[in-house]
């Protein structure tokens, strides 16, 4: 599957910011650049983007930047991708033809599940590193 690097760099600038939610405390635009290593011009781009979705809120001024508008359990992969790539779930398949409504419909349902599962995957999922261990009480 093949995902754009603008949709990429949203999950990691998100993670970033979902890792120091509980603080309430705003990360600058060069410190999530840095972090992730993104350029901060593209970056800026797409956490507009985000803004504009309703997922992260930007403060102003010398000591702004950018902190999470919910939490991370509360936001979906697939509210991230409607956001920044929504062509990506886009079923563009021709019903022409003999086979081509079997065809269009295994499409559709292959779109669908896709889209049910990024509903199921949180923010807070993108935050665990893999390997770590999770401890419940």
């Amino acid at each position: 599957m093949r995902i754009s690097q603008k949709l990429e760099y949203a999950c990691r600038a998100l993670a970033q910011l979902a890792k120091h939610h509980g603080s309430h405390t705003v990360t600058r635009l060069d410190e999530l650049a840095q972090r992730e290593d993104v350029s901060a011009n593209f970056l800026v781009q797409i956490l507009n983007d985000l803004r504009r979705a309703g997922l992260v809120e930007s403060k102003r001024g010398k000591e702004g930047g950018y902190l999470l508008a919910k939490e991370p359990q509360r936001i979906s992969l697939m509210e991230i991708v409607d956001a920044i790539d929504p062509s990506l779930l886009i079923c563009s398949v021709s019903s022409e033809g003999e086979s081509g409504a079997a065809v269009a419909e295994s499409w559709r349902s292959i779109a669908k599940a896709l889209q049910e599962h990024l509903s199921k995957i949180s923010l807070a999922q993108l935050t665990i590193t893999p390997g770590d261990s999770m401890f419940y009480i």
